[in-house]
């Protein structure tokens, strides 16, 4: 995709990574499985985004890399601590990235979404966990349109401004 974006309008200005599973489960089920389908989607894919984009910016001198991380790469709940893991794995990589890629006029930022209406919640293979997070997020999730409007905020800051880090939920979001 990035080759293709090159070939076709010369360079790449943006990278989103924003692929990403949520099989929430508590640790004792074991669900060894789910545990690495996230750790490939949510950490290594995130890996080979940046793989991708990142020898063509280097070579422009400039662009920006996104990575979407969550809330939950800042506060773990029960259930949640593989899933939290990769997210906070995502933070982890972005902030080395953003050291890394200073002197290369590479912007970087990581956001940190909470409860926004995606299908997201559709990638919870336990029935008993996926009712309790539908049921405490049904009322309080946001629309996708205020993810893209954080994302069209980062990117349309000034050259010399590099937002490193957004963390936003719903008013009424606890955690």
């Amino acid at each position: 995709m990035v080759d293709t974006a090159v070939q076709t309008y010369g360079r790449i200005d943006v990278m989103i990574n924003n692929a990403g599973l949520m099989p929430q489960s508590p640790l004792e089920r074991l669900k060894i499985e789910e545990w690495n389908q996230m750790i490939d989607v949510n950490i290594k894919g995130v890996l080979y985004g940046i793989a991708a984009a990142l020898p063509y910016m280097k070579q422009q001198k400039g662009g920006h890399i996104i990575n979407v991380s969550s809330v939950a790469g800042h506060k773990v709940w029960p259930g949640g601590a593989v899933y939290a893991a990769t997210k906070f794995a995502v933070r982890a990589l972005s902030e080395g990235l953003r050291q890394e890629a200073k002197p290369h006029n590479i912007r970087t930022t990581v956001i940190s979404p909470g409860a926004v209406a995606t299908e997201l919640l559709n990638t919870i293979s336990e029935p008993d966990v996926a009712e309790a997070v539908r049921k405490r997020t049904a009322q309080i999730e946001i629309p996708a349109e205020s993810f893209a409007r954080v994302v069209a905020f980062a990117i349309s800051q000034p050259e010399d401004v590099d937002v490193n880090e957004i963390l936003f939920r719903p008013t009424s979001q606890e955690l």
